[in-house]
């Protein structure tokens, strides 16, 4: 059996920022250390930063009083950031520099009239953060829901940062038509794009997909439709102890790909175990 990891896989630039972010303010910090949510949408490496004393809080107003709180990597509201610090926390901001560039983005839009359009995932941490910098935008997750768009001469264009290109392209195009001036940034991260791609290769030639990631990883889950689509035998597991010696059965190769939030130890502990599986 051939073990193959994608060319581009596993955890990328902003989610190593903010866990190096994380686990410095842990060692340096003299009171206690909260994120925001979870820091990343990973429960592995959640737990462990609990394990190193930086547990997650829901609200600012659940922090420890004095205690340092790291805005989560896919970026929270102005007003979040304004009860933070009322609350008097010592606040790190671990947002992405490519979901901060959404927000500038969307502001500017706003400013300048355009009706905003935001691409992505309702509910999603990383779009309620975006809508925050522009609390009129639309969030439409398909060219179907365009309905909810209204009449504009102009509208502006965003996507969430984990977004699948494809369906940008069919909102874009689902707008052309409706207003006098459209203006799209394509603002998906290309680590995205990469992974995606790479993915798309794998399965392609693969008997077996394997997908690493948290189960609320936007990011993670797409890439889990990509390869379904290539490859029939594909599994999304969160942990290495999740895999089945029965999904191995009769496959020459085994491909392995990582959403945007598994760090490389995960991906390692994972080919250990089809190893060992298929030994």
């Amino acid at each position: 059996m051939q073990i193959v990891v994608a060319q581009k896989a596993g955890a990328c630039f902003g989610v190593g920022r903010a866990l190096e972010l994380a686990r410095r303010v842990a060692a340096e910090a003299t009171g206690p250390v909260h994120t925001l949510g979870p820091l990343i949408h990973n429960p592995a490496v959640v737990d462990s930063l609990a394990k190193s004393g930086v547990t997650a809080v829901e609200q600012p107003e659940d922090a420890t009083p004095g205690a340092t709180l790291l805005m989560r990597a896919h970026g929270v509201t102005p007003e979040v950031e304004a009860r933070a610090a009322e609350a008097g926390l010592t606040c790190v901001d671990a947002t992405c520099p490519y979901v901060k560039k959404v927000h500038v983005t969307v502001e500017r839009m706003a400013r300048e009239g355009y009706v905003v359009v935001v691409v992505g995932e309702k509910g999603h941490p990383e779009v309620e953060g975006t809508c925050g910098h522009a609390p009129e935008a639309v969030v439409v997750g398909s060219a179907e829901e365009l309905v909810l768009v209204p009449k504009a001469k102009k509208i502006g264009v965003v996507a969430q940062t984990t977004l699948e290109r494809r369906v940008l392209r069919e909102v874009v195009s689902g707008l052309i038509g409706r207003c006098e001036e459209l203006r799209v940034v394509d603002t998906i991260c290309e680590a995205t794009s990469e992974r995606q791609q790479a993915a798309a290769e794998l399965a392609s030639k693969a008997d077996v997909m394997l997908v690493i990631g948290g189960r609320g990883s936007a990011n993670t889950r797409h890439l889990a439709d990509v390869c379904s689509g290539r490859c029939e035998r594909t599994h999304h597991v969160e942990d290495a102890s999740e895999i089945e010696q029965v999904w191995l059965a009769d496959a020459e190769l085994v491909g392995i790909t990582a959403g945007a939030s598994t760090p490389a130890d995960q991906i390692e502990a994972v080919c250990a175990r089809v190893r060992d599986l298929s030994a």
